[in-house]
């Protein structure tokens, strides 16, 4: 009962965050018809466009299309274009030529290139979730060595100098670190590093076939994960410092059992619950700051597709790209909702 009242929670979220964005982008005084031909078609071309997109029927209408075609289950007519777009599976029939279907949701086509929105996601997700995941597997190792070794030593000059450099970079947006990290890294210091001011993980060779660089991560996973290493060096040295006072501990030192297995087996473990809040957070919230880091690196991915959407007012695009956002959001949350009660005993799942 408690995975389902999430996953309605989430599902909720969706219609929330879908019924926004429409609204934003629908009541902007911008025409994506009259994008689609450009400034100089005639009259009569933007407004068949404009029937044929649908753009010309209230925003209550627009919003009720669209939520059905992203549904899994709706009720649709059995017509043939149905069939071509949706590929549903009947359920039972509802009505005259009408029935309940199962289906994959249906994100639409981009009004600029005319590809399905779906393969425009595909092709983008993996260079971002590969960035995203890079960073934050970077940001939890670091974070974590960190943060035990600021609280093993509390007050030293080692302590003093972790928070020190932990809270500037936490104070550095990540898009700042981006233009840092090029200029040194890729253009002062490019000779000797072999890192490249714009660095893309995939690039065309000079026989015109596809070369994976993975040289070209560094920069922007070290961009994209030093706020996180921050946050989380400074979680861990909290929660350990209140968790190495707790009488268990003193227990478990007076028994004589070694330092590591103090620190890892009974203080660690009790120290990570806050910190899973911050890192299933975090994870979510990369994939949405990877789009200023992908901007200044030129790394193609989903922030690249999406500032690309924005600029042409491509609204399938962009709205598939925030409910994609959207989801990883509520999935990720869920997860570290579960993770809570195996970490702690004392956490029940109701």
């Amino acid at each position: 009962m408690y995975i389902l009242r999430r996953l309605a929670y989430g599902i909720l979220v969706l219609v929330l965050v879908v019924a926004t964005i429409t609204g934003i982008i629908f009541l902007a005084p911008v025409d994506p018809a009259q994008l689609t031909f450009g400034q100089r078609s005639d009259v009569s071309t933007v407004k068949a466009k404009t029937a044929e997109l649908g753009l010309d029927q209230p925003l209550y209408v627009q919003l009720g299309k669209y939520l059905t075609d992203i549904s899994p289950v709706s009720i649709l007519a059995q017509t043939p274009d149905n069939q071509r777009k949706y590929k549903a599976v009947a359920l039972f029939s509802v009505g005259h030529n009408e029935a309940l279907v199962l289906k994959m949701p249906y994100l639409r086509e981009s009004y600029q290139s005319g590809r399905p929105v779906t393969e425009i996601l595909v092709d983008a997700i993996p260079a971002t979730a590969l960035l995203a995941g890079t960073a934050m597997l970077l940001a939890t190792i670091l974070g974590l060595l960190f943060g035990v070794f600021a609280a093993l030593r509390p007050h030293s000059w080692v302590d003093h100098l972790v928070s020190a450099v932990s809270v500037f970079g936490y104070s550095l947006p990540s898009y700042v670190a981006a233009m840092l990290f090029s200029l040194i890294f890729g253009f002062a210091m490019g000779e000797w590093t072999g890192l490249e001011i714009q660095c893309s993980l995939f690039l065309i060779d000079d026989f015109g076939e596809w070369q994976l660089r993975w040289r070209n991560l560094l920069l922007p996973t070290l961009a994209l994960g030093l706020r996180p290493v921050a946050l989380i060096t400074q979680l861990t040295r909290s929660a350990m410092l209140d968790v190495l006072s707790q009488d268990y501990v003193r227990t478990a030192t007076a028994k004589g059992l070694s330092p590591k297995t103090v620190v890892l087996k009974h203080a660690l473990r009790n120290a990570l619950n806050p910190l899973v809040s911050a890192i299933s957070g975090w994870f979510a919230a990369l994939l949405t700051g990877a789009f200023f880091v992908e901007n200044v690196f030129n790394f193609k991915g989903l922030g690249d597709a999406t500032v690309n959407a924005l600029l042409n007012f491509d609204i399938p695009v962009v709205l598939g790209c925030v409910l994609f956002t959207s989801a990883v959001f509520i999935v990720v949350n869920l997860i570290a909702d579960l993770l809570y009660a195996w970490l702690d005993p004392r956490v029940r799942v109701g």
